[in-house]
């Protein structure tokens, strides 16, 4: 195999780790076999670089991401049919998790129903959860098909289907390597005694302090290089002074070496950095779609590039005009009153999630990045 084919093998591997942190051999045994062949660059390359835990055995990769900001929340964890997850299924996520760490090698839908709803029926936890209605068993069921796509679980027979209609029951195999593999916090949940949950939080992904000039210098280049893997754009602004001086005198040598090890493009314009992907494989959140959802979101940037901060009305306003305009190419109900509000939001948490508008209370900015979205009048040259 010549040089070219291994850096590309290499490439592929971490492109692979980056979409997908959690890879089981029996989801993607090629994948997972072209990590493990290059097991020793990668993990010198993350180590390096990011600092970022790999862990391999013949049946999962782990790459062990750390977040840079705790506080953002615009990407949350979906459904199958892409709705965000609440609180509501984030609790009982956690707490499905605490039940199959003390679960047998095998357990039914049923019987984990039962038991996460002991578990949350403990005082201190200040959780509200009886599985009366069809919405909470929809949202365990969420959680139980969100734990199969991890490959937490593996189901044996059923359909959580038949579940929700209470006519009938689903086996699951518990896979305890993948299960052991899922937090991702520099510490043990049950070392920290911090009482509010952002006091936690922060716990949990607290790193050591450098003491020194070269540990500091080496903590600076991996932050900012994990915020330019993971985020959409990286603001100058939103840097603290240090990780500015940092990036403007290294910014060079650290895109080139994520654009050598992952295949990204790196985008640098005065106000920030922006890794893009030739490939388009690298997100979670894709701009420009198609259909209706994708035709208003590209609408409301055009109307935020030009306009700058607009408030909640007159994109709404906005919004319920476009809907009457293209009223015969959308999909039905979009004329209907109020339904500019549910248009509205699915683009902006698009929007907010790509880093190119910021959202408060009652108005809408747009940020530097949004400005590629503007659309000038057309120019038609004479002969």
């Amino acid at each position: 195999m010549t040089p070219e084919e291994e850096a590309a093998q290499r490439r592929a591997a971490l492109r692979a780790l980056l979409a997908k942190p959690l890879l089981t051999a029996e989801d993607d045994a090629e994948t997972l076999m072209l990590v493990r062949r290059h097991l020793t660059e990668l993990r010198g390359w993350l180590t390096r670089e990011t600092g970022w835990r790999l862990t391999v055995d013949s049946a999962t990769a782990r790459l062990f991401k750390t977040v840079a900001d705790t506080t953002d929340a615009t990407h949350p964890a979906r459904g199958r049919t892409g709705e965000p997850y609440g609180r509501r299924r984030y609790v009982l996520l956690c707490l499905a998790l605490a039940v199959l760490e003390r679960a047998d090698a095998q357990t039914t839908l049923g019987r984990l129903a039962e038991e996460v709803l002991s578990a949350a029926a403990e005082p201190e936890l200040d959780f509200d959860f009886t599985l009366d209605s069809r919405a909470e068993r929809t949202d365990l069921v969420t959680v139980v098909r969100t734990l199969l796509g991890l490959g937490v679980l593996r189901r044996v027979a059923g359909d959580e289907d038949a579940y929700l209609t209470a006519t009938g029951d689903v086996l699951y195999d518990v896979r305890r390597p993948v299960l052991a593999a899922l937090l991702t916090g520099t510490r043990g949940p049950s070392t920290i005694a911090a009482g509010s949950f952002e006091a936690r939080l922060t716990e949990l992904t607290a790193e050591p302090v450098p003491d020194t000039d070269d540990l500091r210098n080496q903590a600076l280049r991996r932050r900012l290089t994990r915020r330019l893997l993971e985020d959409p754009v990286l603001y100058f602004a939103d840097l603290d002074e240090a990780e500015r001086a940092y990036l403007t005198s290294q910014r060079h040598v650290i895109t080139r070496r994520i654009e050598e090890a992952t295949g990204l493009v790196a985008e640098i314009r005065a106000e920030g950095i922006a890794m893009v992907d030739p490939e388009d494989e690298l997100t979670d959140v894709r701009m420009p779609e198609q259909r209706t959802d994708g035709h208003v979101t590209l609408l409301v940037a055009e109307h935020l590039a030009t306009r700058g901060e607009v408030s909640m009305d007159e994109l709404r306003a906005y919004v319920r005009q476009a809907a009457r305009d293209h009223a015969s190419f959308w999909r039905k109900g979009v004329t209907e009153p109020g339904a500019e509000d549910g248009l509205l939001a699915t683009a902006l948490a698009k929007l907010t999630a790509l880093r190119l508008a910021r959202q408060t209370a009652n108005s809408v900015a747009g940020l530097p990045a949004i400005a590629r979205y503007a659309l000038n009048e057309p120019v038609i040259k004479g002969q």
